[in-house]
């Protein structure tokens, strides 16, 4: 009797969507992200470190010689260029891993047209530079400028000391006249306010990153003369009444009150040690977040986001429709708090749309990747020794640089993973992120 043959069953249809993206995958797609945008990222980063050297030794040999002041506002001028191309680099590197965010592919599949890089370097360097400026970004590089002035002026400053002159290594960036400075500083915030407002009223094509090169030239050649002012008066001021009998009241109370100094010597060294820590591990990895918030078109960087949607809402309103001068006053009053603040804030809204977990975890990566680096640059060095003489100064440059190359382009995917799965959540349950 023949088989009567058996009609295959239909399998269910298979869901084909990717999987939803959730915090605990940030650190196996940040290591995604990586991997499809390596060469890109390796590209920008040993671009810019190149330029960078460049124009660290090209600062370095102006800086000396004849018709010094005019040499040092030159020299001002390129650590400007230095700080704009660390800015130009961490923008680019977060644009080139654009293609590789589900949040983009979205917006394209959506009909949305993709933004080009100078788009995004345009409106996301002027807030780059603000976050770089108020908290002192910049320190790191005056302090690299500094280190490679001295070194290439080791022999010259050497025998300048035997022959009782002044040192000139390393001082190019702090013995610029007071006036000169005042005087560039002037001309550079008129620039700066000029093309500020062309960019705010979407003149010019360039208007935004010529606004930040003078928002940057106006905060180095005002805190040369800050300096200089903060100095020649210093021993003026210890001289002032108030200022002596305060110091008169302070050991007063020391010797009155024997746990006084012990207590605040032991809240000084706790906030002392604490804070730097708060501060690399949680804020500085909120600003960075910003910043590629901005690159990705997510959110401006107005104080008004911050509270929109929470009961401060409606407290804003109300500033809002206060009278001209009240607003204006308290807009200048707050610049410095919101220069700081505004930008971390909006981040952590970011990620907070993403789950209460994607903070902690972005943090932690943020941390970890640093940690783990240091101890394999640490084993490397191990690794390599230092029986043979000199061997050092061959190879440190070297390892250096891919510890650098390492830690940044990691870093650049950490804030890329962290956007797309905020964004991604967000177009999830109905909330599309828009500049």
């Amino acid at each position: 009797m023949p088989e009567t043959p058996v009609m295959p069953t239909q399998s269910p249809a298979v869901d084909r969507r990717p999987a939803s993206l959730s915090a605990a995958s940030l650190p196996l797609h940040t290591l995604k992200i990586f991997g499809a945008c390596a060469l890109t990222l390796i590209l920008w980063f040993s671009v810019g470190r190149v330029v960078r050297e460049l124009l660290m030794v090209a600062a370095s040999e102006v800086s000396h010689g004849d018709h010094r002041q005019v040499r040092l506002v030159v020299t001002m001028f390129v650590f400007t260029l230095i700080v704009l191309t660390e800015l130009v680099v961490m923008v680019g590197m977060l644009h080139s891993v654009r293609g590789a965010l589900r949040e983009i592919r979205a917006r394209r599949e959506a009909g949305e047209a993709d933004e080009s890089m100078f788009g995004a370097l345009n409106r996301a360097t002027l807030v780059f530079a603000t976050i770089y400026l108020a908290w002192g970004f910049h320190t790191a590089d005056a302090r690299e400028f500094i280190a490679v002035d001295t070194a290439r002026r080791v022999d010259q400053d050497f025998a300048s000391s035997l022959a009782g002159n002044e040192i000139e290594g390393g001082t190019g960036l702090s013995t610029l006249d007071v006036r000169v400075s005042i005087g560039v500083a002037v001309v550079a915030y008129l620039l700066r306010m000029l093309f500020a407002r062309w960019h705010l009223n979407g003149r010019g094509r360039g208007s935004g990153v010529l606004a930040t090169f003078f928002e940057l030239a106006f905060a180095f050649y005002s805190i040369n003369a800050l300096l200089a002012f903060a100095e020649a008066r210093a021993d003026w001021l210890d001289q002032r009444v108030v200022v002596v009998t305060f110091k008169e009241w302070a050991e007063a109370a020391g010797e009155a009150l024997p746990w006084w100094k012990p207590f605040w010597n032991t809240v000084g060294d706790a906030v002392g040690d604490t804070w730097p820590h708060v501060v690399d591990g949680l804020i500085v990895p909120l600003t960075w977040l910003t910043v590629a918030s901005l690159v990705y078109g997510a959110f401006a960087e107005d104080t008004r986001a911050v509270v929109r949607g929470t009961r401060l809402d409606g407290v804003a309103t109300r500033v809002e429709r206060a009278h001209d001068l009240t607003r204006s006053t308290m807009t200048h009053a707050t610049a410095g708090f919101q220069e700081r603040w505004v930008p971390p804030a909006n981040a952590f809204r970011l990620a907070a749309k993403g789950g209460p977990v994607l903070f902690g975890a972005l943090c932690l990566c943020y941390v970890a990747i640093r940690v783990v680096t240091d101890y394999a640059d640490r084993g490397v060095r191990m690794l390599i020794g230092n029986e043979d003489p000199f061997v050092w100064v061959a190879l440190a440059g070297p390892v250096e640089f891919v510890r650098e190359l390492v830690v940044l382009t990691l870093t650049v995917c950490l804030l890329a993973a962290t956007f797309d799965i905020a964004a991604t959540r967000g177009r999830e349950a109905g909330r599309t992120l828009t500049a």
